[in-house]
Order: C-alpha cells, then sequence, then structure tokens
C-alpha cells in the first residue's frame, strides 16, 4: 500500500474511534424520554402532593 493509504485509514479509524465514544458519551448522559428519576418520585410522595386533574375533575362533576 502506498503512504498515503496508510495515513488515510489510520485517520479514518481514529475518526470512528471518536464517534463511538461520543455516541456512548451522550448516550450514558441520558435517559429514555418515558423515564421518571426515582427521587423525583419519592419527592412528590413525601410531600403529598395532589394529582391536579383528579381534583379539577371533581369540582366540576355536576350533581
Amino acid at each position: 500500500m502506498k503512504k498515503s493509504k496508510v495515513v488515510f485509514l489510520i485517520i479514518a479509524g481514529l475518526f470512528f474511534i471518536a464517534m463511538i465514544y461520543i455516541a456512548y458519551d451522550i448516550s450514558s448522559r441520558t435517559t429514555r424520554p418515558g423515564a421518571k428519576p426515582i427521587h423525583l418520585l419519592e419527592h412528590s410522595e413525601e410531600n403529598g402532593s395532589v394529582d391536579s386533574i383528579k381534583v379539577d375533575s371533581l369540582q366540576n362533576v355536576s350533581r
């Protein structure tokens, strides 16, 4: 192989390794859209938060 081809393959390999590292880093810092952290659920239970939809729907019921 020519020297220029070897240099190109080395640079291409380093580029792909860098892209794989960046993709792994980004994916390890994110969560799926529907996931809620456990500490948020525990915090809402401790404060006794009320579901606003249930409260509002109960007030609008005509009897």
